[in-house]
């Protein structure tokens, strides 16, 4: 009798032993756990709406089935939680940052040193737009220009409108230069910066604005068509590409999105769809 007895508490003990740890130890797929996750699990990827999640769905829709890959995308208004939500687990990759604005970010947030640039998907040109100038010519004394608020995108646009020859930055000036390193300003051009998202709503007031190309693609402005300047595609840095943590560069998951995001179809969408306004970095 006493033996059953032990039998059975020994049975019992076990078992709970094993849903404790079951409990304890989660689900391996998790999403962002650093566990190696099923390949049937899906690829949370955070995104721009545009053109970012954009692209996602073409390749959601479109070619991932065929690769055999799952995404789940999550999209964002501003450029800060990505990373964060990246950071702390919640999504596998985002995608909607250049390698400038993530280096800055690096420097800000010493939790950032383990997030990794892929390779180069798409540039999106930054423009100079205005509701009440015509021609950079034209330019008025004293304008009021707006600027990201963000140091890797602030100093993108100073050297946008250097490139239009309103301004010359210093020669030394650093990579995330200000208008503190502003050497000649012959217009005495008046900055003021914005979070990136808020920049279209400052058409109405300031002479010009300087804008992103997916917040100015949001806004119903053509880059390609209503800018007064754009970027020059050329040998630019700041071209958007997905971003992981270390641990998830070799997800067999990562690589086929980044094999997809690379692909002559994902090009010719890009080309056809925003003609000129986004541009394929490959």
């Amino acid at each position: 009798m006493h033996v059953r007895i032990r039998s059975t508490l020994a049975v019992l003990a076990a078992l709970i032993l094993g849903l404790g740890l079951a409990a304890c130890g989660g689900d391996d797929s998790d999403s962002g756990s650093g566990a190696k996750a099923s390949a049937d699990t899906p690829l949370k990827v955070g995104a721009s709406p545009v053109p970012h999640a954009e692209i996602l769905d073409y390749v959601a829709k479109e070619l991932a089935p065929k690769a055999g890959l799952k995404l789940d995308v999550v999209t964002y208004d501003d450029y800060i939680q990505p990373n964060v939500a990246l950071q702390e687990g919640k999504l596998d990759a985002n995608y909607f940052q250049t390698v400038p604005y993530l280096d800055a970010q690096k420097q800000d947030n010493p939790d950032y040193s383990d997030l990794v640039a892929l390779k180069p998907v798409h540039l999106e040109p930054l423009g100079i737009y205005s509701k009440k100038v015509k021609d950079l010519a034209a330019v008025p004394n004293g304008a009021t220009v707006t600027l990201s608020n963000d140091p890797a995108n602030e100093a993108r646009g100073l050297k946008l409108l250097q490139q239009a020859k309103l301004i010359t930055l210093k020669a030394d000036a650093p990579a995330n230069a200000t208008p503190r390193d502003v050497e000649s300003n012959p217009k005495d051009l008046k900055f003021q910066t914005i979070a990136p998202a808020n920049l279209p709503r400052t058409l109405d007031d300031a002479d010009l604005s300087v804008i992103n190309g997916n917040y100015a693609i949001e806004a119903d402005l053509v880059p390609a068509k209503d800018a007064l300047a754009l970027e020059d595609a050329k040998d630019n840095p700041n071209a958007n590409l997905v971003v992981v943590k270390k641990d998830r560069q070799d997800d067999p998951r990562v690589q086929k999105l980044e094999q997809l995001l690379h692909s002559p179809e994902v090009k010719t969408f890009i080309e056809k769809k925003y003609q000129g306004s986004v541009i394929p970095s490959f």
